[in-house]
């Protein structure tokens, strides 16, 4: 495998465990599915794509091709987050209270019966601040696989190694 998948792979792991404290100050208890939910504070998905655009742009320069389809998917994956899914849930939820409601019905009139399926799962998307949490977390871990990845790009080195890749592949080149 290659080092801009398992530095995704790393910032997905990371977010992810970072939830296990964040539902611990909600509730006062682990829940150790956490590790595999969807939803929540940060966003893993967006601390994925944003780990893969950060570790890609410094690697390849701002203006390569691989750098912009890695940007694009990262506004895409975050923008559907925030919106899609996450709007998915909260249709989740008013069916649940629906069914909740439906079984109240049926119980208060006997002939009627109505059997309660397993309820639908309600943490789907993001808030805003979960997303613009897992990128930052992803931003994160994307600079720090980088810089050590080769010992002469460490610290400031980096972000000047990125600029001139950047200037370089927007300068016109003459063909000879």
């Amino acid at each position: 495998m290659n080092r801009a998948l398992w530095t995704s792979l790393a910032a997905i792991g990371t977010a992810q465990a970072l939830k296990l404290p964040d539902r611990f100050r909600q509730n006062g208890r682990f829940e150790w599915e956490d590790l595999v939910r969807t939803g929540g504070m940060p966003s893993s998905h967006s601390a994925g794509v944003v780990s893969l655009a950060t570790y890609v742009g410094l690697k390849n320069g701002a203006s390569s091709i691989s750098f912009s389809l890695a940007a694009l998917l990262s506004l895409i994956v975050m923008y559907d987050a925030m919106g899609i899914r996450r709007h998915a849930g909260m249709i989740a939820s008013e069916v649940n209270q629906l069914e909740d409601v439906l079984v109240k019905l049926t119980e208060q009139h006997p002939p009627h019966v109505h059997r309660k399926d397993k309820e639908l799962e309600e943490r789907l998307g993001h808030l805003p601040e979960e997303v613009l949490g897992g990128a930052v977390i992803g931003a994160a871990i994307g600079w720090l696989s980088y810089v050590t990845e080769f010992p002469r790009h460490r610290g400031r080195k980096a972000w000047v190694s990125f600029i001139r890749k950047s200037l370089y592949t927007l300068s016109p080149r003459t063909v000879q």
